[in-house]
């Protein structure tokens, strides 16, 4: 059984000049020789902001970047044309394609309707604190540019379950419409914020059976006009889980495709994200966000961070096959919306952490393998250019993952500052086995056990960090090494 591991090929700063297709049809035979297996693309639909948009303002899901509309023909990454001839070079490559489906609200709509609608409280939106009342909001779609091409439903008020805007008066808050499909929120799992349905722009109502029969249509169009492999799925915390067991059930029975399918459930509370997965019944995986958030936290804690705890109250550790593992999104980079950026210095030990190890599905971010660079306010009032670098581990922590991590796995989490563990390799995978050493704090050494097959073999520092030669000894034990605050990877010396 090979290693697996995903990409995410997008950021939020890439820049809006349209050319992700075109970077993601010329990078792909390098991603799949480094080691990458799959490649997650951004929302590829037209958002309300136009050729500008990352994606996640959904207009139009059948815009592909094929029509004049919200003032742009091509999306921020391109045109319909270059996504589809990237995706073909994608697949031609050997890689899958994984496209994000964002269909919990959508934006920019062409005119204003009345609705009725009921005001609630922020802090727990169960609680309504107005009486039915009208206010008009922007909730009619009508698609100007495309003209029926592909889908002539109109979305209207009677689609959504809530909007944030009063256009009459010019009032921000949260309105409950009160539509034939129920006067309150869809289930969700959580109680966040009382029930947490309701996040941005109008809010796809999903008890409207004619809005599910058209995201099914839709589901079905996509697959057969993309040829996408699996999925990730946007804000899945604020849509109903009954509608994504019925909309993916219906999705891999139309193509008769398992659809590898991950959902943003984002939360910490680890709990939740198995609760959701028993509400899905295993459908989809999720991302492990409470993973993240522990690669973050011991990135800026430095050596008064327990490494012994970094597995602690995970999904990796609690569900290992639903658990797709990252050390960063989108979402979490500076200035954000889910802002907590892992520390360089850590970046390498995370993905250690994450790629050499035998659970979970590891999705690696594109400004880690590529860099990025953003604009931020300075002390001085003035805008700075922020520029990342790559991290330079990166590329040999894939090629270990994809040839030499695998077989019989032994921890030694024994130690607050400095952790390990082997792999002892199979035989299917010629020189494979490995054994990571990882200290965030001083220089340190750990006996580890790596099996008898290796006994009599010379290991070094596959990342280059430490110059030590190790000879396992005959009984498959052998002390390996690792500098301060640093990752060292210990393979077979060629």
């Amino acid at each position: 059984m090979e290693n697996f591991t995903m990409l995410q090929f997008f950021e939020w700063y890439y820049p809006g000049d349209g050319s992700l297709w075109e970077h993601l049809k010329n990078e792909s035979g390098r991603l799949k020789s480094i080691g990458i297996d799959a490649v997650w693309l951004p929302p590829a639909q037209k958002g309300a902001a136009g050729g500008y948009s990352v994606g996640y303002d959904v207009y139009d899901i059948y815009d592909l970047g094929e029509f004049d509309q919200k003032g742009s023909v091509r999306t921020k990454y391109g045109t319909k044309q270059q996504l589809l001839e990237a995706v073909q070079a994608a697949k031609g490559a050997g890689l899958n394609v994984y496209v994000d489906v964002v269909l919990n609200h959508m934006g920019g709509a062409e005119e204003a309707e009345k609705v009725t609608v009921r005001k609630v409280n922020p802090e727990n939106r169960n609680e309504f604190i107005s009486e039915p009342y009208e206010i008009e909001a922007f909730t009619k779609f009508t698609f100007p540019g495309r003209q029926g091409k592909y889908s002539q439903f109109v979305w209207d008020w009677q689609c959504f379950s809530g909007v944030d805007h009063d256009n009459a008066t010019g009032e921000n808050a949260i309105f409950s419409i009160q539509n034939q499909y129920g006067e309150a929120w869809e289930d969700v799992v959580g109680n966040e914020n009382g029930n947490f349905d309701y996040l941005m722009l109008d809010d796809i109502d999903t008890r409207n059976p004619a809005v599910r029969d058209e995201l099914k249509r839709w589901g079905k169009w996509y697959h057969d006009t993309v040829g996408f492999n699996g999925m990730r799925l946007d804000a899945i915390k604020h849509i109903s889980f009954d509608f994504y067991n019925d909309w993916l059930d219906h999705m891999r029975s139309e193509t008769g495709e398992e659809l590898f399918t991950v959902g943003e459930y984002w939360s910490y509370e680890v709990s939740l994200l198995l609760e959701y997965i028993e509400a899905t019944a295993g459908r989809m995986s999720l991302f492990d966000a409470p993973l993240h958030n522990n690669l973050h936290e011991a990135s800026v804690q430095g050596n008064s961070y327990d490494l012994t705890t970094i597995f602690d109250n995970t999904l990796v550790a609690a569900n290992p096959d639903r658990a797709v593992t990252l050390v960063e999104n989108h979402d979490t980079q500076p200035l954000q919306s889910l802002t907590q950026p892992v520390d360089y210095w850590f970046k390498p030990i995370g993905y250690a952490l994450i790629l050499l190890r035998e659970s979970g599905y590891p999705c690696v971010f594109y400004p880690d393998l590529y860099g990025s660079k953003y604009t931020d306010k300075g002390d001085d009032g003035n805008d700075h250019e922020i520029i990342l670098a790559p991290v330079g581990e990166l590329e040999s922590l894939l090629y270990a993952r994809k040839h030499i991590a695998y077989g019989q796995q032994r921890d030694y989490f024994d130690h607050p500052n400095c952790i390990g563990w082997t792999r002892e390799g199979d035989d299917e995978h010629e020189n494979s086995g490995c054994a990571v050493v990882i200290s965030n704090g001083e220089e340190g050494n750990k006996k580890m056990e790596i099996g008898q097959r290796h006994a009599g073999k010379v290991f070094v520092d596959y990342l280059g960090k430490h110059d030590a030669e190790i000879t396992i000894g005959d009984d498959g034990w052998a002390e390996f090494y690792v500098r301060p605050g640093s990752v060292s990877v210990w393979a077979i010396k060629n």
